[in-house]
């Protein structure tokens, strides 16, 4: 964290900058307050990166667009039903608020937007201390009326006035108490806590959008796995995660030292690790991370217990894709988005037969072309899934999946895995044959797709001697 002077250098500088000082000049101009809040004011003492501007004023949104126009490349004003006006200036997009005071009212899935009157009270409507501060421009004073400073230095999260009514306002910052458990390290205060839990029903209000949105800048955190416990704890996970909590005291037959829900985190926590080791393209990757923390969620209703006490989950990996499908529709991602996920929960215990016995090139070749754009990604959930403290049998899992990867590594060289194809096309097989587009035509590329994952290439010649004798056995 940095010092108090070394901040207030690098808000200085900011607030120096030829775009701000032109907006920030032209609104003290025209006798309005014009100030840089929330995240930036916070990530100036944190020593972060300060993108993501955000300004307020108590001009409304017709004084703010008077006060842009002359100023800017071009403006929008689609948020100007939130007080919210945007503009591009020097090359620069900055978004501008009036004062606001709004709040849920406690029936509806949207917030009553109200204008305030003052830099202080917008910022003790906000969510939490170390948020609710400001840089007024373009006098560069630090406005603080909450303590937001004191509890930065003291890495701590809680909120303006009463956590109750912070969270009565506006549930969704239950969530972002927990996001920012996990983006920043801070320990949240006992009262917050204790109201999260409270008050943890009221997420019902919320629109699916807006919790799946947090879920997501939760898991893509450096360390999603304290934000993830503080819903599980505090019973927010039960509403809007049911499947996580749900994990806790399933005995995982693999990992008898961990519960299905600390196992997974552990999971998660090894994805994450393993995508910076790999540098993995597109880290931090959301469908991974998710997959990782909910790849065993079909235990739960899978769990059966076999004769001597043996306890198993047999197809928890189709289960759980399953339920996995159905929890990511709920949450409206994207179609990919959940086909990916489901794909790798459906997946991760593909490998485990590997280890029993050695895989025949035929089998390399349908692991390949079931995990399909998904392989990179299959690798990653497939070695975090080893999270046992025997090292035996850890190190002979690694070897096995290296093992593994150099088989696919090679093979690919010889053929192009990522696209494997029938040795005849659609068009072939229909002359070859003498049939018309239809049916037959699918079931042939079939057949040829099986016997080229099982023999590799074949010639033309040969390719089309064994798909005649196979339409004459087959007719």
């Amino acid at each position: 964290m940095d010092s108090v002077a070394t901040a207030i250098r690098r808000l200085a500088d900011l607030a120096e900058a030829p775009h701000i000082a032109r907006l920030s000049a032209a609104f003290s101009a025209a006798g309005h307050e014009f100030a840089l809040v929330g995240g930036p004011v916070r990530d100036a003492f944190l020593g972060r990166e300060l993108n993501d501007l955000d300004f307020a004023t108590s001009a409304l949104p017709d004084q703010i667009l008077a006060v842009v126009k002359p100023l800017s490349d071009a403006h929008w004003d689609i948020g100007r039903a939130f007080g919210t006006i945007g503009a591009r200036i020097d090359g620069h997009v900055v978004e501008i608020t009036t004062y606001r005071t709004d709040s849920y009212d406690g029936e509806t899935r949207k917030p009553v937007v109200e204008f305030g009157d003052s830099l202080e009270h917008d910022l003790v409507r906000r969510d939490f201390t170390i948020n609710a501060m400001a840089l007024r421009l373009p006098e560069q004073v630090l406005v603080d009326p909450s303590g937001g400073l004191d509890d930065l230095f003291a890495q701590l999260i809680t909120t303006p006035g009463a956590p109750e009514v912070s969270f009565g306002d506006d549930p969704l910052r239950m969530l972002r108490a927990a996001r920012f458990t996990s983006q920043l390290g801070f320990i949240l205060d006992a009262p917050t806590r204790a109201a999260m839990a409270a008050l943890a029903p009221q997420l019902s209000i919320v629109s699916v959008e807006r919790i799946a949105d947090e879920l997501s800048k939760l898991l893509r955190s450096a360390a999603p796995r304290e934000g993830l416990e503080l819903l599980v704890e505090t019973g927010i996970a039960a509403i809007v995660l049911p499947e996580l909590p749900a994990l806790r005291l399933e005995i995982d037959e693999h990992h008898h030292h961990k519960d299905v829900y600390e196992h997974s985190l552990t999971v998660l926590d090894h994805v994450i690790e393993l995508e910076a080791q790999r540098s993995h393209e597109g880290s931090p990757d959301l469908v991974l991370r998710m997959a990782a923390l909910l790849h065993d969620i079909g235990k739960p209703g899978t769990k059966r217990t076999e004769g001597g006490g043996v306890v198993t989950f047999h197809h928890h990996d189709v289960v759980g894709a399953k339920l996995a499908g159905r929890r990511l529709k709920a949450l409206r991602f994207d179609k990919q988005f959940i086909s990916d996920a489901s794909r790798l929960i459906e997946l991760h215990l593909r490998f485990f037969g590997y280890t029993e016995g050695a895989w025949t090139d035929s089998a390399v070749r349908r692991y390949v072309r079931d995990a399909g754009p998904l392989l990179d990604r299959l690798h990653i959930l497939v070695r975090a899934d080893v999270t046992t403290r025997n090292r035996r049998k850890a190190d002979r899992l690694a070897f096995a999946y290296d093992n593994l990867e150099q088989r696919i590594a090679a093979l690919s060289e010889e053929e192009e895995l990522a696209a494997i194809r029938p040795d005849l096309d659609g068009g072939q097989i229909m002359a070859i044959l003498g049939i018309p587009a239809g049916p037959g035509v699918g079931d042939a590329y079939r057949f040829l797709l099986e016997l080229r994952l099982d023999e590799g290439s074949l010639s033309k010649e040969e390719a089309t001697a064994r798909l005649t004798a196979w339409w004459a056995g087959r007719t």
